[in-house]
Protein backbone atom coordinates (compact mmCIF):
# COMPACT_ATOMS: atom_id res chain seq x y z
CA UNK A 1 0.00 0.00 0.00
CA UNK A 2 0.95 3.63 -0.51
CA UNK A 3 2.10 5.58 2.32
CA UNK A 4 2.22 9.50 2.53
CA UNK A 5 5.71 11.13 3.04
CA UNK A 6 7.19 10.97 6.15
CA UNK A 7 9.10 14.06 6.21
CA UNK A 8 8.05 17.28 4.94
CA UNK A 9 10.33 19.12 2.02
CA UNK A 10 12.98 21.42 3.17
CA UNK A 11 12.77 25.05 2.71
CA UNK A 12 15.00 24.92 -0.68
CA UNK A 13 17.73 23.08 -2.71
CA UNK A 14 21.45 24.72 -3.14
CA UNK A 15 22.78 25.48 -6.59
CA UNK A 16 25.31 22.98 -5.26
CA UNK A 17 22.75 20.40 -4.34
CA UNK A 18 20.87 20.79 -7.28
CA UNK A 19 23.88 20.18 -9.31
CA UNK A 20 24.68 17.12 -7.25
CA UNK A 21 21.21 15.30 -6.89
CA UNK A 22 20.41 16.39 -10.63
CA UNK A 23 19.97 12.62 -11.29
CA UNK A 24 17.13 12.23 -9.03
CA UNK A 25 15.08 15.98 -9.55
CA UNK A 26 14.70 14.71 -13.69
CA UNK A 27 12.92 11.49 -11.63
CA UNK A 28 9.30 12.51 -11.76
CA UNK A 29 8.46 10.27 -9.07
CA UNK A 30 11.12 12.04 -6.93
CA UNK A 31 12.01 15.64 -8.62
CA UNK A 32 12.75 18.78 -6.56
CA UNK A 33 9.87 18.04 -3.65
CA UNK A 34 11.45 14.53 -3.00
CA UNK A 35 15.16 15.91 -2.96
CA UNK A 36 13.74 18.41 -0.23
CA UNK A 37 12.03 15.53 1.62
CA UNK A 38 15.12 13.67 2.01
CA UNK A 39 17.27 17.01 2.75
CA UNK A 40 14.81 17.68 5.60
CA UNK A 41 15.04 13.98 6.81
CA UNK A 42 16.50 12.03 9.68
CA UNK A 43 17.22 8.31 10.03
CA UNK A 44 19.18 6.80 12.11
CA UNK A 45 21.55 3.00 11.23
CA UNK A 46 21.93 1.07 13.88
CA UNK A 47 25.00 -0.40 13.34
CA UNK A 48 28.07 0.17 10.84
CA UNK A 49 29.05 -2.98 10.32
CA UNK A 50 27.66 -5.46 7.19
CA UNK A 51 24.11 -4.04 6.51
CA UNK A 52 24.89 -0.37 8.03
CA UNK A 53 27.94 -0.04 5.84
CA UNK A 54 25.90 0.30 2.13
CA UNK A 55 23.27 1.84 3.76
CA UNK A 56 24.56 4.67 4.99
CA UNK A 57 26.58 5.40 2.25
CA UNK A 58 23.73 5.22 -0.30
CA UNK A 59 21.85 7.61 2.57
CA UNK A 60 24.84 9.83 2.03
CA UNK A 61 24.51 9.85 -1.31
CA UNK A 62 20.67 9.97 -1.72
CA UNK A 63 21.07 13.44 0.26
CA UNK A 64 19.36 12.23 3.38
CA UNK A 65 20.57 15.28 5.35
CA UNK A 66 20.96 14.27 8.82
CA UNK A 67 22.66 10.80 9.68
CA UNK A 68 22.48 9.31 13.09
CA UNK A 69 25.16 6.30 13.28
CA UNK A 70 25.24 3.96 16.44
CA UNK A 71 28.05 1.83 16.66
CA UNK A 72 30.33 0.78 20.02
CA UNK A 73 32.66 -1.51 18.33
CA UNK A 74 36.00 -1.04 16.83
CA UNK A 75 36.98 -1.78 13.01
CA UNK A 76 38.51 -5.49 13.30
CA UNK A 77 40.70 -6.97 10.13
CA UNK A 78 37.98 -9.37 9.88
CA UNK A 79 34.93 -6.88 9.07
CA UNK A 80 36.64 -5.59 5.74
CA UNK A 81 35.18 -8.13 3.69
CA UNK A 82 31.47 -7.01 4.08
CA UNK A 83 31.90 -3.57 6.02
CA UNK A 84 32.77 -1.52 3.21
CA UNK A 85 32.49 1.73 5.03
CA UNK A 86 35.91 1.29 6.91
CA UNK A 87 38.98 0.68 5.37
CA UNK A 88 42.61 -0.98 6.07
CA UNK A 89 43.54 2.77 7.70
CA UNK A 90 40.56 2.23 10.07
CA UNK A 91 41.44 -1.37 11.76
CA UNK A 92 41.21 -0.03 15.66
CA UNK A 93 39.27 2.96 15.32
CA UNK A 94 35.66 3.09 16.63
CA UNK A 95 32.81 1.67 13.79
CA UNK A 96 30.86 5.06 13.80
CA UNK A 97 33.51 7.42 13.81
CA UNK A 98 35.15 5.16 10.79
CA UNK A 99 31.88 5.47 9.12
CA UNK A 100 31.05 9.14 9.73
CA UNK A 101 34.26 10.35 7.64
CA UNK A 102 33.34 7.93 4.85
CA UNK A 103 30.00 9.52 5.58
CA UNK A 104 31.44 12.93 4.80
CA UNK A 105 33.73 12.01 2.12
CA UNK A 106 30.64 10.91 0.02
CA UNK A 107 28.90 13.51 0.80
CA UNK A 108 29.76 16.93 2.90
CA UNK A 109 26.01 18.42 2.87
CA UNK A 110 25.36 15.82 5.30
CA UNK A 111 24.67 16.10 9.30
CA UNK A 112 26.20 13.34 10.91
CA UNK A 113 25.49 12.69 13.94
CA UNK A 114 28.07 9.81 16.13
CA UNK A 115 26.69 8.11 18.90
CA UNK A 116 29.76 5.81 19.68
CA UNK A 117 27.30 3.67 22.64
CA UNK A 118 26.26 0.53 22.97
CA UNK A 119 22.39 0.38 22.74
CA UNK A 120 20.07 -0.40 25.54
CA UNK A 121 16.96 0.27 27.50
CA UNK A 122 18.55 3.34 29.63
CA UNK A 123 19.41 5.92 25.68
CA UNK A 124 16.83 3.92 22.97
CA UNK A 125 13.94 5.51 23.60
CA UNK A 126 16.62 9.30 23.60
CA UNK A 127 18.40 8.14 20.89
CA UNK A 128 15.41 7.03 19.09
CA UNK A 129 12.76 10.17 19.76
CA UNK A 130 15.29 12.04 17.25
CA UNK A 131 14.84 10.13 14.38
CA UNK A 132 11.99 10.19 11.41
CA UNK A 133 13.21 6.59 10.87
CA UNK A 134 15.73 3.41 12.08
CA UNK A 135 17.20 1.59 9.85
CA UNK A 136 18.28 -1.74 11.27
CA UNK A 137 21.32 -3.00 10.76
CA UNK A 138 22.00 -5.21 14.01
CA UNK A 139 23.08 -8.57 14.30
CA UNK A 140 21.53 -10.30 17.16
CA UNK A 141 18.20 -11.09 18.42
CA UNK A 142 18.07 -9.07 21.75
CA UNK A 143 19.16 -6.24 19.99
CA UNK A 144 16.20 -6.66 17.19
CA UNK A 145 13.56 -7.20 19.52
CA UNK A 146 14.91 -3.90 21.60
CA UNK A 147 14.46 -1.79 18.06
CA UNK A 148 11.39 -3.08 17.11
CA UNK A 149 9.67 -2.74 20.41
CA UNK A 150 11.00 1.07 21.15
CA UNK A 151 10.15 1.81 17.39
CA UNK A 152 6.45 0.43 18.58
CA UNK A 153 6.25 2.40 21.24
CA UNK A 154 7.74 5.67 19.95
CA UNK A 155 5.44 5.18 17.13
CA UNK A 156 8.12 5.06 14.31
CA UNK A 157 8.66 2.77 11.31
CA UNK A 158 11.95 1.37 10.84
CA UNK A 159 13.37 -0.83 8.28
CA UNK A 160 14.75 -4.38 9.00
CA UNK A 161 17.36 -6.49 7.30
CA UNK A 162 19.28 -9.77 7.71
CA UNK A 163 21.68 -12.05 6.19
CA UNK A 164 23.27 -15.32 6.84
CA UNK A 165 25.77 -17.05 4.54
CA UNK A 166 24.25 -16.76 1.25
CA UNK A 167 20.70 -16.10 2.41
CA UNK A 168 19.00 -12.09 3.39
CA UNK A 169 15.77 -10.83 4.13
CA UNK A 170 14.20 -7.52 4.33
CA UNK A 171 10.90 -5.98 5.85
CA UNK A 172 9.63 -2.66 6.84
CA UNK A 173 8.13 -2.36 10.88
CA UNK A 174 5.19 -0.20 11.38
CA UNK A 175 2.89 -0.79 13.62
CA UNK A 176 0.43 2.01 12.95
CA UNK A 177 0.37 0.53 9.31
CA UNK A 178 1.04 -2.97 9.41
CA UNK A 179 2.83 -5.64 11.22
CA UNK A 180 5.98 -5.22 13.93
CA UNK A 181 8.77 -7.60 14.31
CA UNK A 182 7.10 -9.35 16.69
CA UNK A 183 4.36 -10.00 14.41
CA UNK A 184 6.36 -11.86 12.65
CA UNK A 185 8.91 -13.59 14.93
CA UNK A 186 6.79 -13.91 18.27
CA UNK A 187 9.50 -15.46 20.02
CA UNK A 188 13.01 -16.07 19.21
CA UNK A 189 14.68 -19.16 18.38
CA UNK A 190 16.41 -21.58 20.57
CA UNK A 191 19.38 -20.36 22.18
CA UNK A 192 22.26 -21.71 19.92
CA UNK A 193 19.66 -22.41 17.12
CA UNK A 194 20.27 -19.94 14.97
CA UNK A 195 24.51 -19.64 14.33
CA UNK A 196 25.44 -15.53 14.50
CA UNK A 197 27.66 -14.28 11.36
CA UNK A 198 30.71 -14.72 13.18
CA UNK A 199 30.11 -18.06 14.25
CA UNK A 200 28.18 -19.19 10.75
CA UNK A 201 30.02 -16.78 7.91
CA UNK A 202 28.00 -14.49 5.60
CA UNK A 203 28.91 -14.00 1.58
CA UNK A 204 30.61 -10.28 2.08
CA UNK A 205 28.58 -9.09 -0.74
CA UNK A 206 25.57 -9.97 0.31
CA UNK A 207 25.39 -7.06 2.53
CA UNK A 208 25.08 -4.38 -0.23
CA UNK A 209 22.20 -6.84 -1.86
CA UNK A 210 20.57 -6.34 1.39
CA UNK A 211 21.08 -3.18 2.62
CA UNK A 212 20.48 -1.34 -0.76
CA UNK A 213 16.92 -3.00 -0.16
CA UNK A 214 16.66 -1.41 3.19
CA UNK A 215 18.00 2.39 1.43
CA UNK A 216 15.19 1.83 -1.71
CA UNK A 217 12.85 1.34 1.39
CA UNK A 218 14.01 4.12 3.73
CA UNK A 219 14.15 6.53 0.47
CA UNK A 220 10.42 5.48 -0.18
CA UNK A 221 9.55 5.83 3.09
CA UNK A 222 10.51 10.02 3.29
CA UNK A 223 9.34 10.68 0.28
CA UNK A 224 6.21 9.12 0.11
CA UNK A 225 6.96 7.03 -3.64
CA UNK A 226 5.92 3.37 -4.50
CA UNK A 227 4.76 1.13 -2.36
CA UNK A 228 6.90 0.28 0.41
CA UNK A 229 7.58 -3.27 2.14
CA UNK A 230 4.92 -2.45 4.99
CA UNK A 231 3.20 -6.23 4.83
CA UNK A 232 5.70 -7.45 3.08
CA UNK A 233 8.74 -9.84 3.68
CA UNK A 234 11.65 -9.66 1.07
CA UNK A 235 13.42 -13.20 1.36
CA UNK A 236 16.68 -13.42 -1.12
CA UNK A 237 18.80 -16.41 -2.20
CA UNK A 238 21.92 -15.64 -4.10
CA UNK A 239 23.12 -18.72 -4.82
CA UNK A 240 19.71 -19.23 -6.79
CA UNK A 241 19.34 -15.78 -7.67
CA UNK A 242 15.97 -15.44 -6.70
CA UNK A 243 14.07 -12.71 -4.61
CA UNK A 244 10.73 -13.84 -2.80
CA UNK A 245 8.04 -11.76 -1.29
CA UNK A 246 5.97 -12.62 1.61
CA UNK A 247 3.39 -11.30 2.65
CA UNK A 248 3.21 -10.69 7.03
CA UNK A 249 0.10 -9.67 8.23
CA UNK A 250 -0.67 -7.88 11.68
CA UNK A 251 -1.19 -10.33 14.20
CA UNK A 252 -3.99 -9.22 16.26
CA UNK A 253 -2.56 -11.11 19.15
CA UNK A 254 0.65 -9.73 18.90
CA UNK A 255 2.36 -8.77 22.44
CA UNK A 256 3.21 -5.84 21.94
CA UNK A 257 0.98 -4.13 19.11
CA UNK A 258 -2.13 -6.66 18.94
CA UNK A 259 -5.51 -6.07 20.10
CA UNK A 260 -4.45 -6.40 24.02
CA UNK A 261 -0.66 -5.94 24.51
CA UNK A 262 1.00 -7.61 27.32
CA UNK A 263 4.07 -5.70 26.51
CA UNK A 264 3.47 -2.23 27.66
CA UNK A 265 7.22 -1.05 27.57
CA UNK A 266 11.10 -1.96 27.73
CA UNK A 267 11.81 -5.63 28.94
CA UNK A 268 14.88 -7.50 29.84
CA UNK A 269 16.46 -8.63 25.90
CA UNK A 270 19.23 -10.81 27.10
CA UNK A 271 17.20 -12.59 29.47
CA UNK A 272 14.18 -12.94 26.80
CA UNK A 273 16.37 -14.17 23.86
CA UNK A 274 19.01 -15.67 26.21
CA UNK A 275 22.77 -16.36 25.10
CA UNK A 276 22.63 -20.09 25.88
CA UNK A 277 19.69 -22.45 27.08
CA UNK A 278 19.16 -23.25 31.19
CA UNK A 279 20.40 -26.51 30.49
CA UNK A 280 23.61 -25.07 29.16
CA UNK A 281 23.80 -22.53 31.75
CA UNK A 282 23.45 -25.41 34.67
CA UNK A 283 25.78 -27.45 32.88
CA UNK A 284 28.32 -24.69 33.07
CA UNK A 285 28.39 -23.83 36.67
CA UNK A 286 31.70 -25.49 38.19
CA UNK A 287 32.59 -27.38 34.69
CA UNK A 288 34.22 -24.13 32.83
CA UNK A 289 36.98 -23.74 32.66
CA UNK A 290 40.00 -20.83 31.33
CA UNK A 291 42.10 -21.41 28.12
CA UNK A 292 45.21 -20.85 30.57
CA UNK A 293 44.13 -23.69 32.85
CA UNK A 294 43.64 -25.74 29.75
CA UNK A 295 47.08 -24.63 28.74
CA UNK A 296 48.57 -25.82 31.99
CA UNK A 297 46.62 -29.43 31.73
CA UNK A 298 48.22 -30.02 28.38
CA UNK A 299 51.91 -28.93 29.36
CA UNK A 300 51.12 -31.36 31.98
CA UNK A 301 50.22 -34.13 29.85
CA UNK A 302 46.76 -34.37 31.67
CA UNK A 303 44.71 -37.67 30.52
CA UNK A 304 42.28 -35.37 28.63
CA UNK A 305 40.07 -35.73 25.81
CA UNK A 306 40.05 -32.41 23.87
CA UNK A 307 36.96 -31.78 21.56
CA UNK A 308 36.23 -29.04 19.12
CA UNK A 309 32.39 -28.86 18.73
CA UNK A 310 32.40 -26.64 16.04
CA UNK A 311 32.31 -26.97 12.36
CA UNK A 312 34.79 -28.65 9.67
CA UNK A 313 35.21 -25.45 7.89
CA UNK A 314 36.27 -23.89 11.45
CA UNK A 315 38.39 -26.23 12.34
CA UNK A 316 40.16 -26.03 9.26
CA UNK A 317 40.99 -22.18 9.71
CA UNK A 318 42.15 -22.45 13.19
CA UNK A 319 42.37 -25.22 15.98
CA UNK A 320 43.63 -26.07 19.26
CA UNK A 321 46.85 -28.37 19.18
CA UNK A 322 46.04 -31.91 20.20
CA UNK A 323 42.00 -31.14 19.56
CA UNK A 324 39.87 -33.43 17.52
CA UNK A 325 37.19 -32.42 15.44
CA UNK A 326 33.20 -33.49 16.55
CA UNK A 327 30.59 -31.45 15.35
CA UNK A 328 28.19 -29.90 18.27
CA UNK A 329 25.55 -31.06 15.81
CA UNK A 330 26.36 -34.96 16.02
CA UNK A 331 26.73 -34.76 19.70
CA UNK A 332 22.75 -33.14 20.41
CA UNK A 333 21.84 -35.67 18.26
CA UNK A 334 23.67 -38.58 19.94
CA UNK A 335 25.28 -40.02 17.31
CA UNK A 336 29.26 -39.12 18.42
CA UNK A 337 28.84 -40.21 22.08
CA UNK A 338 29.19 -43.84 21.67
CA UNK A 339 33.06 -42.46 19.97
CA UNK A 340 33.48 -40.43 23.32
CA UNK A 341 36.22 -42.09 25.62
CA UNK A 342 34.88 -43.18 29.07
CA UNK A 343 38.47 -43.61 30.35
CA UNK A 344 39.52 -39.66 29.94
CA UNK A 345 38.40 -36.46 30.78
CA UNK A 346 36.09 -34.93 28.16
CA UNK A 347 37.30 -31.15 27.17
CA UNK A 348 35.00 -29.37 25.02
CA UNK A 349 35.83 -25.50 23.22
CA UNK A 350 34.29 -24.23 20.08
CA UNK A 351 34.61 -20.12 19.03
CA UNK A 352 33.21 -18.63 21.94
CA UNK A 353 31.85 -20.93 24.64
CA UNK A 354 28.50 -20.94 23.73
CA UNK A 355 28.24 -23.41 21.47
CA UNK A 356 30.45 -25.82 23.82
CA UNK A 357 27.89 -24.80 26.83
CA UNK A 358 25.16 -26.67 24.92
CA UNK A 359 27.36 -29.85 24.11
CA UNK A 360 28.12 -29.70 27.65
CA UNK A 361 24.83 -30.07 28.97
CA UNK A 362 24.42 -33.19 26.29
CA UNK A 363 27.37 -34.93 27.37
CA UNK A 364 26.90 -34.55 30.89
CA UNK A 365 22.86 -35.74 30.16
CA UNK A 366 25.11 -38.90 28.63
CA UNK A 367 26.63 -39.22 31.64
CA UNK A 368 30.44 -37.46 31.59
CA UNK A 369 29.52 -35.88 34.49
CA UNK A 370 32.90 -34.68 35.04
CA UNK A 371 32.95 -32.77 31.39
CA UNK A 372 34.61 -29.32 30.68
CA UNK A 373 34.28 -26.49 28.42
CA UNK A 374 36.48 -24.31 27.59
CA UNK A 375 35.65 -20.15 28.57
CA UNK A 376 35.99 -17.99 25.43
CA UNK A 377 36.66 -21.23 23.02
CA UNK A 378 39.71 -20.99 20.55
CA UNK A 379 39.04 -17.16 20.18
CA UNK A 380 40.46 -16.79 23.71
CA UNK A 381 42.82 -19.74 23.15
CA UNK A 382 44.35 -16.97 20.26
CA UNK A 383 44.08 -14.20 22.40
CA UNK A 384 46.00 -14.56 26.02
CA UNK A 385 48.20 -18.48 24.30
CA UNK A 386 49.27 -18.59 20.61
CA UNK A 387 48.72 -15.03 19.12
CA UNK A 388 50.56 -16.13 16.39
CA UNK A 389 47.60 -18.00 15.47
CA UNK A 390 44.66 -16.67 13.24
CA UNK A 391 41.63 -14.93 14.54
CA UNK A 392 38.31 -14.99 12.34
Amino acid sequence: MSLPPLVEPAPELTVDEVRRYSRHLIIPDVAVTGQKRLKNAKVLCVGAGGLGSPALMYLAAAGVGTLGVIDFDTVDESNLQRQVIHGQSDIGRPKAESAAASVREINPYVNVIIHNTSLDNDNVMEIFSQYDLIVDGTDNFATRYMVNDAAVLLGKPYVWGSIYRFDGQASVFWAEHGPCYRCLYPEPPPPGMVPSCAEGGVLGVLCASIGSIQVTEAIKLLTGIGEPLVGGLMVYDALDMTYRKIKVRKDPNCALCGENPTITGLIDYDDFCGAVSDEAAEAAVGSTITVTELNEWLKADKPIELVDVREPAEYEIVKIPGSRLIPKGDILNGSALADLPQDRQLVLYCKSGIRSAEALAAVKAAGFKDAVHVQGGVSAWVRQIDPSLPAY
